[in-house]
């Protein structure tokens, strides 16, 4: 009953109690994965509400939130576990020249419940930044954000780094932001283009199964 309880409480958008809450069943022996399912089925349910329109961005605010808050009380347990080597790794970052961060954010939550394992880099990002997270982590995706006109050639910057650094062809590029759509991720070499957030966490599953 707990856990059935965490999934009401990412869809209810809990964020001040939902920490305690994880704690508790943690406390209580609950399994650190089993928990982790439980907060990804609230975090589906938001995306579904989301979908039909009965949330809007604010609740997707709101939910990405409640994770982060979740995932405090809940990272610990899931480290000592070990049983992270098989996750897909994403990087995550805003593009050099922006600072707006909140679809990213979203989609950073989104992605941490549907069991991907992720660097966010946080905005104003230059790609050697990125390359050199690449290196670091063996990430298999990058997914940047971009609100602005004026930054959306900075894509193509990435994609000239990737290129240079000869991690073009291990690594798939995924953009998103109001400034974009499909032809002009295309053109900037972007591998494929999401709308918003839970869109994003459709076309990145998508985008690893077909490594």
């Amino acid at each position: 009953m707990e856990l059935e309880k965490l999934t009401e409480f990412v869809i209810e958008l809990e964020i001040d109690e939902i920490h305690d809450e994880v704690k508790k069943a943690l406390d209580e022996g609950e399994d650190p994965f089993e928990i982790l399912n439980a907060l990804s089925k609230g975090m589906d349910e938001v995306g579904r509400l989301y979908e039909e329109k009965e949330y809007y961005l604010t609740e997707l605010v709101l939910a990405g939130e409640a994770m982060k808050e979740a995932m405090k009380a809940l990272n610990p347990a899931l480290a000592a576990l070990d049983r992270s080597d098989d996750k897909v790794k994403i990087i995550l970052a805003t593009v050099k020249g922006d600072n707006h961060d909140i679809g990213k954010n979203i989609l950073g939550s989104l992605l941490l419940s549907a069991g991907f394992e992720i660097y966010d880099l946080g905005m104003d990002v230059n790609e050697n930044k990125i390359i050199e997270k690449i290196k670091e982590t063996g990430a298999e995706i990058v997914g940047l954000s971009t609100l602005l006109t004026t930054t959306v050639d900075n894509i193509k910057d990435v994609h000239d780094a990737l290129k240079n650094a000869g991690l073009r062809d291990k690594v798939k590029l995924i953009v998103g932001g109001a400034s974009l759509n499909m032809d002009l991720a295309k053109k900037m070499g972007a591998d494929d283009f999401a709308d918003d957030a839970v869109e994003g966490v459709k076309h990145i599953k998508k985008l690893t199964e077909k490594k």
